[in-house]
Formats: C-alpha cells, structure tokens, sequence
C-alpha cells in the first residue's frame, strides 16, 4: 500500500495507521479479531452488564470433581489375591469339577473292562458324543501292570477309534519302548472317550462327565503304577490346582472310596508338547526312567 505523494515534496507521508499495520504484519499477525488490543496476562474484569449469573461463575469458586482429583484411579488395577490368603481355584483347576451324577451310576455298576466299555458306548450324557465319529475307550492290555492315561482324543483317534496312533502317538510308543514297555504290556487311555471338535481344551462338564468311568477303570484295572501324560490328566485325576510344569516328576498317589491301596501316579508332559518344544524331552525321559524303577520295585 502506498501512501499518497506529499504536497510538500520529499518523500511521501505515512499514515500512522498504516505503520501501525505494516509493523503488525511484519511482527507475524495474520488474523484481525477484534478492534480493541486485549492483555491476555490481565485478567479482564466484566461489565455490570455482562456480569454472568450465579449458576455460571459458581464453577469457579467450587472445588474441583472427584474425576479431575483422581484421574487416574480408573486405570489402578484391581488387586490379586496374596498367596496366603483364600482365594478361589483357577478356572483351569479341576478342583470344583462336580461328577455327573448319571455316569457315576452306570459306572459303578459296571464289573469288568468290557462292561464299563459298554457302559460308556452307552452314555448318552456328554455332548462330545454327537460330534465325534468313534468312541476312543483304550488301546493295550487291561491286565497291565502299567497304566498311562491321557488327555482326550485327536483327529486320527477319532478316526481309528484307538487312542495315541497319530505322529504324538507314535512318539508316546517310542518312549514307551526305551523302557521296556509297549502297547502289550501297557494300558493307554484318555480323561475323555469322545473327541473335542478341533481338539480344544476340554470343559469342566466334559470332564465331570467322562470322570466316573475312568477313576472306575483304574479301579478295575488296578495297576501296579498310573502314568498322567498332560495337564489335563494330571490336574483332573489327582485333583490339584498345579500346572504340569510343578506336577511332573513327582510321585503321588492316586486313591478312591472303593480301591484297598493308592497308586503310585507320576504326571509327565504330553508327546504333543514334546513335539512343540523338543527341549523337554530330557525331563520326559527322566519321568519314564522313573516308571522303570518303580514298576521293578512293586
């Protein structure tokens, strides 16, 4: 913008106004928002006419809420329990699986293996049924001095009818062999008869379903020593709240109402595992090397 020519020669006159704006915009102002300058270090004091209401300024006179004095008391975590203190058991423990009432029944009548085989074709009680293609009951000799009881049944089970025939399986034979002991001389079952659909972990119900008729075989059975290969197995037979990390290679027993003696019971992890994670076959090996010695001395 240029200012007119001054009538006096020279150079031409500036208006204030307008230096005052070439200084605005040279010092970075861009915006015109309003007519009169404001001091934004000055609290500005309102007009008696524009004094706000009482509903409006009592904000500023209260204390601050609760959410501005504890913002963040919604992300504190709730506390866990303390070790020595009640709590209740992991959702995993098969502590508060409650037997089907049904299954106990026909169980208990059964007298021998073949008997309780058919009970359990029998049972109509566990929904895995409607969804598998065959019952998996066991595979070996029911006269053994050993018993390895597993989880549940796998897709080539479930095909076969037979439990531990796929590549677990045969990983379970292997071991079996380096100790002295084969499908001849061994009693192979699982928790459950019927497979879970994508072999999922099973449920407290599946389980509370299958428990009666297998705590019967082993009654029936009455092995020498009893081989929990899983946590599945391991926490539902001898009912503890451990995971298979803390219950392998320790010896337990295993005890109903209706058995003169306990078992001996070691818990060791499952051949699946073992395929996953071939680090641990070494403590494996160690759990069957402990059968060994056990079924020599009894």
């Amino acid at each position: 913008m240029t200012a007119p020519p001054n009538p006096n020669g020279g150079k031409p006159a500036i208006d204030p106004l307008v230096a005052l704006l070439a200084w605005q915009v040279d010092a970075g102002a861009i915006d015109v928002i309003g007519n009169v300058p404001v001091n934004r270090l000055e609290r500005p004091q309102p007009s008696p006419a524009t004094t706000p209401t009482p509903p409006v300024a009592a904000p500023s006179a209260r204390p601050a809420p609760p959410s501005i004095a504890r913002p963040s008391a919604p992300d504190v975590p709730a506390p866990r329990p303390t070790p020595g203190r009640a709590a209740p058991p992991p959702v995993a423990a098969p502590l508060p699986i409650v037997q089907d009432a049904t299954a106990a029944h026909l169980a208990e009548a059964a007298t021998t293996f073949e008997e309780l085989r058919a009970a359990v074709a029998a049972f109509e009680g566990c929904a895995l049924k409607k969804t598998a293609t065959n019952l998996v009951f066991s595979d070996g000799n029911p006269e053994s001095r050993l018993m390895v009881i597993g989880e549940a049944p796998g897709g080539d089970e479930d095909r076969l009818g037979k439990p531990f025939v796929g590549v677990s399986g045969q990983l379970l034979d292997r071991m079996l062999g380096a100790v002295g002991q084969d499908r001849g001389n061994t009693l192979i079952t699982n928790v459950l008869f019927w497979r879970p659909p994508g072999n999922r972990t099973p449920t407290p119900a599946e389980i509370a379903a299958c428990l009666p008729f297998i705590e019967r075989m082993i009654e029936i059975v009455d092995p020498a020593v009893l081989m929990l290969v899983g946590g599945i197995a391991a926490k539902t037979m001898l009912a503890r709240a451990e995971g298979i990390m803390r219950l392998r290679g320790r010896w337990l027993e295993f005890r109903t109402p209706k058995m003169a003696r306990p078992v001996p019971t070691i818990a060791t992890f499952h051949p699946a595992y073992l395929l996953r994670s071939p680090g641990q076959k070494r403590l494996a090996w160690q759990d069957f090397l402990a059968v060994r010695r056990r079924l020599a001395e009894v």
